[in-house]
């Protein structure tokens, strides 16, 4: 048995699930989330607990059951606490502004980067002096956020030699040695 799709999602105060034609509908204070759940899978609300079941124990039934506990378990999550990312800009003048949700970079290109973020996305960001430009996401939506931080990434992926580019704060980058001198 699925040691992950066995455990029951603990539903917090102030969030509701409802299951409706196998889409889970996940409502809190920090937005509403909805997920299509293949019917293979059945996912029943007992009381305070969300609980995920499969018929039998078929390859496909136990890969899914996994999937869409975790799924629901980060929907309930973010609807009640929110998730949070925060991106780095190494490199010197490398920039971020926003205007609402659309984020300016400079990023060492002959010309301005601007990205618009979907209205479910909040952005701030801190441009300090002697530190590194930092940008602040927060979202209700997992997949969403990680999906928005991997786009902004590819702008300037960080670099092995001199370790300039976006990355999460904290995140440690690999360094290599540069060339050595001849002889």
């Amino acid at each position: 048995m699925s040691r992950i799709g066995k455990l029951p999602i603990n539903i917090p105060a102030g969030v509701a699930v409802t299951v409706k034609d196998n889409v889970v509908t996940v409502k809190g204070p920090k937005g509403e989330l909805k997920q299509y759940v293949d019917p293979l899978i059945s996912v029943e609300v007992e009381g305070a607990h969300v609980v995920v079941k499969r018929p039998n124990d078929e390859k496909e039934a136990r890969s899914k059951h996994g999937l869409y506990r975790a799924l629901i378990n980060n929907m309930v999550h973010g609807v009640s606490e929110g998730y949070k990312k925060t991106l780095e800009l190494v490199g010197v003048g490398y920039r971020v502004a926003n205007q609402g949700n659309i984020l300016e970079f400079a990023l060492g290109y002959s010309h301005p980067i601007y990205m618009a973020l979907p209205p479910e996305v909040k952005v701030e960001t801190k441009s300090e002096r002697n530190q590194n430009p930092l940008i602040i996401l927060e979202s209700a939506d997992k997949q969403l956020i990680g999906q928005i931080c991997a786009k902004i990434r590819t702008f300037r992926k960080p670099e092995p030699y001199k370790g300039k580019g976006i990355k999460f704060q904290g995140e440690v980058i690999r360094r290599k040695a540069g060339k050595s001198a001849g002889k």
